[in-house]
């Protein structure tokens, strides 16, 4: 985790399906509440990129094949699917917010560049209608994966102070 980088750009090297398939079980262990799964995931490859394209481009007002979709071999759709539940509607999208970064820490571990992209298309009706999405559905992103590119010298690790970050409770002793 400590070595994740989001990598805009990625060789045409793609993980298959198999491989896919158990990165997102692995991911599909995040905490969730009531055990509702609110999430799935689509496969984007091939010609079914460009789909995404066009919709991206009617969603911005834009004629032919937006090339954003075309960035990676392999883009992965993170799809909330809300719930009759108890559960209220944040903490879903919490978990298939979770089940996305589990999935980019499990594909990167795997040895795949992984970058998470949203937009102001994402929430478009020209977006979800080329996703299929249901009535309870709501695009969150996408992974866009590929093959890690060699680079002529290696990235610096970007590292955070935890003492940023981390606070007592106000009114409470400070904790050593």
């Amino acid at each position: 985790m400590r070595d994740r980088r989001s990598l805009s750009k990625v060789t045409d090297d793609a993980p298959d399906r198999d491989e896919v398939l158990d990165c997102v079980a692995a991911a599909g262990r995040v905490a969730d509440h009531s055990s509702l799964e609110p999430w799935r995931i689509i496969e984007i490859r091939g010609a079914a990129r460009e789909r995404l394209g066009r919709a991206l481009n009617k969603a911005e007002g834009r004629k032919g094949v937006s090339s954003k979709a075309l960035r990676a071999p392999l883009v992965l759709a993170v799809v909330t699917c809300r719930r009759k539940s108890k559960v209220p509607r944040w903490e879903q999208e919490a978990v298939a917010s979770g089940v996305a970064h589990m999935l980019s820490l499990a594909l990167d571990d795997a040895g795949w560049g992984v970058f998470w992209r949203t937009g102001s298309a994402t929430r478009t009706k020209a977006v979800a209608k080329a996703h299929g999405l249901a009535k309870n559905e709501e695009l969150l992103g996408w992974l866009y994966v590929g093959g890690k590119p060699n680079r002529a010298r290696p990235p610096r690790p970007k590292r955070i102070d935890p003492e940023r970050f981390v606070s007592p409770m106000p009114g409470g002793p400070r904790a050593r």
